[in-house]
């Protein structure tokens, strides 16, 4: 690891919590015995997620807003994004009276767009892609003269998100590790400059997902972090580990069913990676949920495919004779093995379906996955040919 850093120094990161102190949360931490158990090590979760707008973003959203000069704030300001950036410009922009503008592609969540509009954003939706999207934000703001705010490739951006840094010195004194989120590189590069000068010791390691066609970590799925961002982080950060998105849907089922918490995809990453046993070390770690916006949509699927994984939801289909009282012998065997039936699908008519018979598909909660098993293997007992779909 180089010695010589880029990058804010401790005295502005310093300066930027000051001027975050009426403004942004200082998001609480919370030991956790389940993750504790999991990891085979002290696991403390810093809870960004409560953090206001949902994610840490507005920490650095507000910094470079205060940099503004007078002419500056007139022209207001200008962001491109498809989440958490976007609602944090339009949220900081609002809270300082000046106007902002947020570009987002045509296809992003409506949830995140109509939360851009509610903090009063000029809000529109322009090309299909984030690329599209961030040259329609360039474009204005040389037409305008608004101010583009960056997500990472900025100095006070990353003093803002290193505020968090200095939150944990204080808060978890005892880490030997920080797990921290890593798509652009904002927001590791501004902890671990502050780490570095409040807790040399400290291990600070950055987490990524896989890169994917498609990701359910859509928060840091970005193509490779900046120029700026990839300078601090090859000085500063320890080690870049990665994880894969069905080990990130495990860790955000687990974070709300254990610890309440709805944490999106990037934010359950340092999890993901305590859990699978990647994050090296084996002293208190500290893992950051950087952000709780998931589209619901998404989470019911990831909850769905999560308790499939885990054995607690099980869809299984067979053909029954298609005359009365069949469907109700299945219904009571399954009832029977304290099988919990939420939904029932006939299908009548397919390729497969032979003329004297109905296709059933049972959608059933289960306890475990030994659990699925005996339910299977009394209806295979019973005769039934069974097609196990989750």
């Amino acid at each position: 690891m180089a010695t010589e850093t880029t990058g804010p120094t401790l005295t502005e990161i310093e300066t930027a919590r000051r001027g975050l102190a009426n403004v942004a949360r200082a998001t609480p931490v919370y030991a956790s015995d389940t993750f504790s158990r999991l990891a085979g090590r002290e696991v403390v979760l810093k809870a960004e997620n409560l953090q206001r707008t949902g994610s840490f973003k507005v920490r650095g959203a507000v910094t470079r807003i205060a940099t503004l000069t007078e002419s500056q704030r007139a022209a207001g300001v200008v962001a491109a994004s498809a989440g958490n950036h976007g609602q944090a410009v339009a949220w900081a922009a609002r809270e300082a009276g000046i106007p902002a503008a947020i570009f987002v592609p045509q296809d992003a969540p409506m949830a995140k767009v109509e939360a851009c509009r509610n903090y009063s954003a000029d809000t529109e939706l322009a090309g299909l892609t984030f690329e599209e999207a961030l040259a329609a934000a360039l474009g204005y703001a040389e037409e305008t003269g608004a101010t583009f705010v960056h997500p990472y490739e900025d100095e006070a951006v990353i003093a803002g998100q290193g505020t968090i840094g200095l939150e944990l010195a204080e808060q978890v004194p005892q880490a030997e590790t920080v797990l921290v989120p890593v798509g652009g590189g904002g927001l590791a590069s501004g902890i671990a400059l502050a780490l570095r000068a409040m807790k040399p010791g400290v291990r600070v390691v950055g987490v990524e997902i896989r890169r994917d066609r498609y990701t359910i970590a859509d928060g840091i799925a970005v193509k490779q972090p900046g120029e700026l961002t990839s300078a601090i982080l090859d000085s500063v950060l320890d080690e870049m580990i990665t994880v894969s998105d069905e080990e990130i849907s495990e860790a955000i089922v687990l974070l709300l069913e254990r610890s309440k918490f709805v944490v999106e995809g990037a934010g359950a990453v340092g999890v993901a990676a305590l859990i699978a046993g990647r994050a090296g070390g084996s002293g208190p770690a500290v893992a950051l949920l950087s952000g709780g916006n998931i589209d619901p949509t998404m989470l019911i699927s990831v909850m769905r495919h999560g308790l499939t994984a885990a054995g607690r939801y099980l869809v299984v289909r067979t053909q029954l004779a298609d005359r009365p009282g069949e469907l109700i012998k299945l219904l009571s065997l399954v009832a029977e093995e304290r099988g919990n039936v939420i939904a029932v699908e006939h299908h009548r008519e397919g390729m497969d379906i032979p003329v004297s018979a109905t296709e059933v598909e049972l959608t059933l909660v289960t306890r475990d996955e030994e659990h699925c098993r005996q339910l299977l293997a009394a209806m295979a007992e019973h005769g039934y040919t069974l097609q196990r779909l989750g």
